[in-house]
């Protein structure tokens, strides 16, 4: 979860970090701010990460049905290939390796519900966030507000978490840690061991 958060909070630095600049002639006052260390700390992500721990187990469950569906009609055809009339074994083959790009499909298509969920989730409290950044900016003077992953060297002074937190109503030390989100899906499927696969059962 935490690079698919960096990844939105990329994006947002991009867009909004630029906005503080004043067209006056005041002195340039610089600071800075970790977006991903204020978002760590916001009330919302308890709730945000429980939801989407919760879409991702009804899309495992979806997923863990099509998998035992595709599972129980290769055993049972493993079982009577030997027996089957070559239209019904070349039918059931092919119902086979409808089933499996069904699967894969699902799980491609589970895996970017789930990022589209995410942002979802994430993009109002970077918002929320964003607008603290202005405020805080706006009130103390700040010419410009930088990312502090772009800062090499620079006074401690400059950093404005902090005031972020203020801002926002939130106090650091009372959030707690959220925990990595366990994978939502699992990995593609897999034929049973010990089986032989149907003769025109290929994988693209």
């Amino acid at each position: 979860m935490m690079n698919k958060i960096k990844t939105l909070v990329a994006a947002f630095l991009l867009i909004s970090f630029a906005s503080f600049a004043q067209t006056n002639d005041q002195p340039v006052k610089i600071g800075y701010a970790n977006v991903e260390e204020i978002l760590s700390k916001m009330p919302e992500r308890a709730t945000m990460q429980k939801d989407l721990e919760l879409y991702g187990q009804k899309l495992q469950e979806q997923f863990a049905s099509k998998e035992t569906e595709y599972n129980t009609k290769l055993q049972a055809y493993q079982k009577g290939a030997t027996t089957m009339d070559k239209v019904v074994r070349e039918d059931k083959e092919r119902e086979l390796v409808n089933l499996e790009q069904s699967i894969q499909k699902f799980q491609y298509d589970a895996q970017m519900s789930i990022r589209e969920k995410e942002q979802s989730l994430i993009q109002p409290v970077l918002v929320k966030i964003e607008n603290a950044i202005k405020e805080v900016a706006k009130e103390n003077g700040y010419t410009y507000i930088l990312s502090e992953q772009a800062i090499l060297e620079g006074p401690d002074n400059g950093n404005i978490n902090n005031l972020v937190f203020k801002k926002l109503g939130v106090n650091p030390a009372t959030q707690p840690a959220v925990q990595q989100q366990p994978a939502a899906a699992k990995p593609a499927t897999q034929t049973p061991a010990n089986t032989t696969t149907p003769a025109k059962k290929k994988k693209k």
